[in-house]
């Protein structure tokens, strides 16, 4: 199939060891995503090439920077479709993963496509970035936290930070234009505990996008009063 093609390829200019079996566990999650799509907007992106790229290349684009295999537990926060945490998880199936949205019915369709693909250590959970950082489990809890959400980085900086434990990482998916929204976000990672560890620019492939990963270490604990209550890191940024 043409769109395997296109994966292989992608995924050997990362550098992404793979198995048949991944492959055709890529194969099917596109199956899932075109069939669930036709009942729930899960995405706008549903033609092969822009699946392979924009979303499982995509979600995958910084392992040419870091290397997850001695991570254990990583939360992909707003994870809509399932993007980046499902590829991540499998090229890692070692992870232990936690996929979190706010809204419902895309919580279904990754519990759905987590047991058609048999992911084992995958919870899946519906719930506002602002409640579940409340809950013990899950605050500070996390190797490494991921998003590729559309909120500016002090709006997502604040959603993220709080799940990271001190030493592990916040990795945010932005566009090669990151440079003013990154300086907007200086003061909320400084006040959640977080320190700019790097910033890797790499060109995603079969495209003309350049993609940035900003990592942010954690380096001191989150005080409790962060995150805000629902609805005020969006309109009123630290």
């Amino acid at each position: 199939m043409e769109k395997l093609e296109l994966l292989i390829e992608g995924l050997e200019q990362i550098g992404i060891a793979y198995t048949e079996k991944m492959l055709e566990q890529f194969s099917r999650y596109y199956e899932l995503l075109i069939e669930w799509n036709e009942k729930f907007n899960l995405t706008a992106i549903t033609d092969p090439e822009g699946v392979v790229v924009k979303h499982f290349l995509d979600s995958l684009l910084f392992l040419k920077a870091k290397d997850l295999s001695a991570t254990e537990s990583i939360l992909d926060l707003g994870t809509g479709a399932g993007f980046p945490g499902i590829p991540l998880k499998i090229i890692y199936p070692s992870l232990r993963l936690t996929l979190m949205d706010s809204v419902n019915k895309k919580v279904q369709f990754l519990n759905a496509v987590v047991s058609d693909l048999k992911l084992d250590n995958v919870q899946c959970i519906h719930s506002r970035a602002e409640d579940l950082a409340k809950n013990l489990e899950h605050r500070e809890h996390y190797d490494v936290v991921v998003s590729r959400a559309v909120s500016n980085l002090a709006t997502l900086s604040e959603y993220c930070i709080p799940f990271v434990r001190v030493g592990g990482v916040f990795i945010s998916y932005k566009s090669s234009d990151y440079e003013m929204e990154l300086e907007d976000a200086k003061n909320a990672i400084l006040v959640l505990g977080g320190v700019i560890d790097s910033i890797e620019l790499i060109p995603l492939p079969a495209s003309d996008i350049n993609r940035a990963y900003i990592f942010i270490s954690k380096i001191k604990q989150t005080q409790n009063r962060y995150p805000r209550k629902a609805g005020m890191p969006l309109k009123n940024p630290l």
